[in-house]
């Protein structure tokens, strides 16, 4: 059984969770990830029992909202978007923007798992006063209620009872870590559109985060950051600076999205740099990793289903 994503994010780590585990140890106390998204590395982990805990942080805070019901209250949240998926039988394109309008005037996350499994392509975008804007997708209607239900009890299944939620600025978590920790960071790719990104609600400065990784440094953190990138020859972000004494692991994503839409065949790379400990740790050096097609993590659940709203462990 593959991994349960109940959340389809465009951007989302589930395709190379599996390699970026690879750079993690064996086993750890607890797994930190301030710009969790949808949690695909933690989803990742959790299967693999990994870590004993994990804290999913992310400043958006109607998705945080999300993937606590998710972990929390599984059959709740499905019976919800079951019901809301089956309104829209009759007008799709009517009935979205509707659950879009009621989206931003109360921020109810269980309508923002219809819109995020509406929306075209999974990819979430904000205007400039913060409001989801977003189209819906023409050609489809969304996870069927079955699938969705799956997925998130599955979800619940890997995280309930070991996990905690937060929407808090990435500083403040980090301030909070301990060197028993492995913290995972995939942050708004810097100077990916200028100005502003309309994929996130804020983004980060560079030379502060240059600044809290040396401090990061300082206090000994294992920690993994996913960065920068490109795409044939447009690169995204400024790389980290050498100074900061990381391992730089290159990731082959295969071609983006957008790529293949355009039926070009530029293939997308990105960045991993390890902090110092950590690839002491987990003996790495620079490497360039060729993803291979069949190369994927999956589940291992011999009832071959999930047990509803059952924690796997309780600590």
């Amino acid at each position: 059984m593959k991994l349960p994503h109940p959340i389809q994010y465009q951007g989302s780590k589930r395709v190379l969770a599996s390699i970026i585990l690879r750079y993690f140890p064996s086993k750890f106390s607890r797994l930190v990830e301030p710009f969790a998204g949808t949690a695909a590395i933690s989803i990742a982990c959790a299967a693999m029992n990994r870590a004993n805990s994990y804290w999913i942080n992310d400043l958006n805070r109607p998705l945080i909202e999300l993937l606590g019901l998710i972990i929390n209250h599984p059959n709740e949240l499905s019976d919800f978007y079951e019901k809301l998926w089956s309104q829209q039988h009759d007008d799709p394109i009517e009935h979205y923007y509707r659950v879009r309008e009621d989206f931003n005037r109360t921020g109810d996350p269980q309508l923002f798992l219809y819109l995020l499994a509406r929306c075209v392509k999974g990819s979430v975008r904000y205007n400039v006063e913060g409001l989801f804007n977003q189209s819906p997708d023409k050609r489809r209607h969304g996870t069927r209620p079955k699938t969705m239900r799956e997925n998130i009890l599955g979800f619940s299944y890997l995280l309930k009872g070991n996990t905690i939620t937060s929407s808090l600025d990435y500083k403040d978590v980090l301030l909070k870590i301990n060197e028993d920790d492995v913290v995972y960071m995939d942050p708004p790719y810097q100077g990916v559109c200028g100005d502003r990104d309309s994929r996130y609600f804020s983004r980060i400065v560079y030379d502060e985060f240059v600044l809290i990784l040396a401090k990061l440094n300082a206090r000994n953190i294992r920690y993994a950051v996913s960065y920068d990138g490109r795409t044939g020859n447009k690169t995204f972000g400024a790389g980290l600076p050498k100074d900061l004494f990381l391992t730089l692991i290159e990731l082959e994503a295969g071609r983006s999205t957008q790529a293949t839409l355009l039926k070009r065949d530029s293939i997308t790379v990105e960045s991993l740099y390890l902090s110092p400990r950590l690839a002491v740790e987990v003996a790495a050096s620079p490497h360039f990793h060729r993803r291979h097609v069949n190369e994927q993590l999956v589940l291992l659940d011999t009832r071959g289903h999930y047990a509803a709203e059952a924690p796997r462990r309780i600590y």
